[in-house]
């Protein structure tokens, strides 16, 4: 379910609305991932606050802020400008619904790849570019936290059929570009307890 009740969802698709408008307007490769995306890709689970991941050699901060604050769309931070330099994510909450908006600079070769696989998927009222099952499971195996394990699991199980190898190797390729091994270790052992092939 998109949020606890239907107001919630509402809320939910009315600041997607808005994000995707946005987005679009900038003219830049942009995918909804996170919660939403997941959701949207048939998983069951509760979200308040939307993901997406922009191209980051399409677009920048500033010009982004500009064009969201036409769509009701404002920082939720101080200096958010300085932070989205440093951090490679604008913070920013729809006005409208309250609902929070993490706007991430898509600059790696996977992430580039990822936006060019996304799909116009549904999401209640709302149709959008959400980021394939395929990738999805690669990011949340980098996320890494007990909720994005989860998510990798529900997607796993949902789509016995994706290719296990080519998410396995990117999620090596960053988890060493990351110096965190964690992170496919953690993959495999998720591969493993499913009996899946790694």
């Amino acid at each position: 379910m998109p949020g606890k009740s239907a107001k919630g969802g509402r809320l939910l698709e009315d600041a997607l609305t808005a994000l995707a408008r946005g987005l679009t307007e900038s003219g830049a490769p942009w995918m909804v991932i996170g919660g939403v995306a997941i959701i949207a890709r048939g998983v069951r689970r509760f979200t308040t606050d939307i993901d997406a991941a922009v191209r980051g050699d399409a677009t920048n901060p500033a010009e982004l802020l500009k064009i969201f604050s036409k769509h009701a769309i404002v920082p939720r931070i101080p200096d958010a400008l300085t932070f989205a330099e440093a951090n490679l994510v604008l913070l920013l909450r729809h006005k409208g619904t309250g609902v929070d908006l993490d706007v991430s600079f898509a600059w790696s070769s996977f992430e580039q790849d990822a936006l060019a696989a996304s799909t116009l998927t549904q999401f209640g009222r709302v149709r959008a570019p959400m980021c394939t099952a395929e990738d999805l499971i690669v990011f949340k195996s980098i996320a890494g936290r007990p909720k994005d394990v989860e998510d990798a699991e529900a997607l796993l199980i949902l789509y016995p059929d994706i290719n296990h190898a080519r998410v396995r190797t990117r999620v090596a390729e960053l988890s060493a570009l990351a110096d965190a091994p964690e992170m496919l270790k953690a993959l495999d052992e998720l591969l493993a307890s499913l009996e899946l092939p790694a």
